[in-house]
């Protein structure tokens, strides 16, 4: 069996994990995901209804446009306003410590015994935390926000938009390049082929099944395409 390394860090522990990546992850893996597939659906709506190529790629560069602007703007404001709430809660936490140490510090402590330390412990783990950073230890441990969590507002807006235009380049190239006839068959042949490519590309990224990641992100691209392309059939008007 093979001794563990005694010069190992936390910091390099930490590095050996996927958490740390789980905010703009889920940002890119999201915007990449609406690109390709709300860019294809849309094409493919329209290509059901028209024997023409110009409003195919009309709509499709309108879509890829508007979706990564829309991703970009809607991801920046839900994380300004996780934020937001994050300050407040923190200010107020910083009232009230300054207010009264002695209830904070056993909410402290009653957390830790919740965990299962022994009272006494707890107690004494919660002064000694409190003796360092009283401020951070209730930020961590009581209100749950930590590096980890916290979210960049424009980190992930730009991760959520760049990954948005990225996963709607190859929905615009079909448009361009594949025959207007079969124009919905070429739209999801390739848009599965992107989605197989991003499943597996997250997962990896991400520590998790790969399997799991490509069928889960399929299944969905598939219903959200059938659909749209009923809804150009339905509607039966060739432009």
């Amino acid at each position: 069996m093979e001794a563990p390394n005694k010069n190992i860090t936390i910091d390099n522990y930490l590095e050996s994990h996927y958490i740390h990546r789980s905010n703009w992850l889920r940002a890119a893996v999201l915007g990449a995901n609406d690109g390709i597939i709300s860019v294809s659906s849309l094409a493919i709506g329209v290509a059901a209804a028209s024997t023409t190529r110009d409003p195919i790629l009309l709509a499709t560069i309108a879509g890829l446009v508007a979706g990564a602007l829309s991703m970009a703007a809607g991801e920046y404001v839900s994380v300004s306003s996780q934020t937001d709430i994050e300050k407040a809660d923190i200010a107020r936490e910083k009232q009230e410590l300054e207010e009264m140490p002695e209830v904070e510090l056993n909410i402290l402590a009653e957390i830790y015994e919740k965990r299962g330390l022994k009272k006494e412990t707890a107690l004494q783990v919660a002064k000694e935390l409190t003796a360092v950073d009283a401020l951070g230890a209730h930020v961590r441990d009581e209100l749950g926000i930590n590096e980890v969590s916290q979210a960049n507002p424009i980190q992930a807006a730009f991760a959520s938009g760049a990954a948005f235009t990225a996963g709607g380049l190859l929905p615009l190239l079909v448009t361009i390049l594949a025959p207007v006839l079969q124009m919905e068959y070429f739209l999801y042949g390739f848009t599965i082929l992107s989605l197989i490519i991003l499943g597996a590309v997250s997962a990896r990224t991400g520590g998790s099944g790969i399997k799991k990641a490509i069928f889960r992100i399929v299944i969905w691209g598939t219903i959200a395409m059938v659909i749209s392309a009923l809804v150009g059939y339905l509607f039966g008007v060739k432009v």
